[in-house]
């Protein structure tokens, strides 16, 4: 695979996992790497189709009940990509009501992931209802049929708002949604919550987000500023969490005076960029 031999190499995946089936742990244990190789094999084998990922997928997600969820996820991830919307988001209900067991730590993340995103996926059907209801004379479509979508949407995603997080694709729809139907009031306070709560972690697109709502509403330049200077300052705590726990491994591969050199001939740009950040990394230097 690193030498991108691709049929070679998935006709000795063929083998792989009839060589583990002897050994009942062995193959529980190997299980995600099984999965994994076949789907990047796929991803570069000219004739794959739907049908052979969706194939390998079920087969997964039955083999190994501790990995069900993080399978479905990634299975509706393809269908969305290849425009399947309808059954991804089929699929993520099914996940959704899943239950094996006693839930790990690990499984109650990915299911809210799942419920997070099967909101989204009400999301870009409704956006796509509007879109008829706006352009074209299409009578199947109602305007409750979209609003439908949108409280279907709008339970699951408040509910998702209380975990602390990074939602930004999330709250981007849910805000746009209600920006539609002019419940500016629980926008802003989702946005408010979003930007100042200090459950969750810090981050500089929370007030970007509630910025760019406060100047669509046309707010003073007063509100604006103080928006931009608690962004300024929740910059710090951002660099200390991302600079501290790479210290000892970013400067020698991305920082060192080979790759200055190779930057400022090939891509002056990202030197300009990377600048400022190697001052962070090595001062003094």
């Amino acid at each position: 695979m690193l030498h991108h031999r691709w049929q070679e190499a998935a006709e000795y995946m063929v083998f792989y996992p009839q060589k583990l089936e002897g050994s009942e742990i062995e193959y529980r244990q190997n299980r995600e790497l099984i999965w994994r190789i076949s789907i990047e094999l796929l991803h570069h084998m000219p004739n794959s189709k739907l049908e052979d990922y969706n194939n390998i997928h079920e087969r997964m997600k039955h083999l190994g009940v501790k990995i069900y969820l993080k399978v479905s996820l990634e299975q509706s991830f393809h269908l969305m990509l290849c425009g399947q919307i309808e059954e991804a988001k089929q699929l993520l209900a099914i996940g959704e009501s899943w239950r094996y067991g006693k839930e790990s730590a690990s499984q109650h993340q990915t299911a809210k992931l799942i419920q997070a995103y099967r909101s989204l996926l009400d999301y870009v059907i409704w956006c796509d209802k509007k879109f008829t209801l706006d352009d074209t004379d299409d009578d199947s479509v109602t305007y409750q049929d979209m609003h439908s979508y949108f409280r279907q949407a709008s339970v699951h995603l408040k509910e998702i708002f209380k975990n602390p997080g990074v939602w930004d694709p999330f709250i981007v729809s849910y805000v746009e949604m209600l920006e539609f139907y002019d419940d500016h009031e629980e926008a802003l306070k989702i946005l408010n919550d979003y930007a100042y709560d200090d459950t969750f972690p810090p981050n500089p697109n929370a007030h970007v987000f509630l910025y760019q709502y406060l100047k669509r509403r046309g707010a003073s330049d007063k509100k604006l500023t103080k928006v931009l200077k608690v962004k300024q300052l929740n910059w710090k705590d951002i660099l200390s969490e991302t600079v501290e726990p790479r210290k000892d491994w970013w400067p020698a591969l991305h920082f060192t005076s080979f790759h200055a050199a190779q930057d400022s001939k090939e891509n002056p740009e990202l030197m300009k960029l990377k600048a400022p950040v190697a001052k962070i990394f090595c001062p003094g230097k």
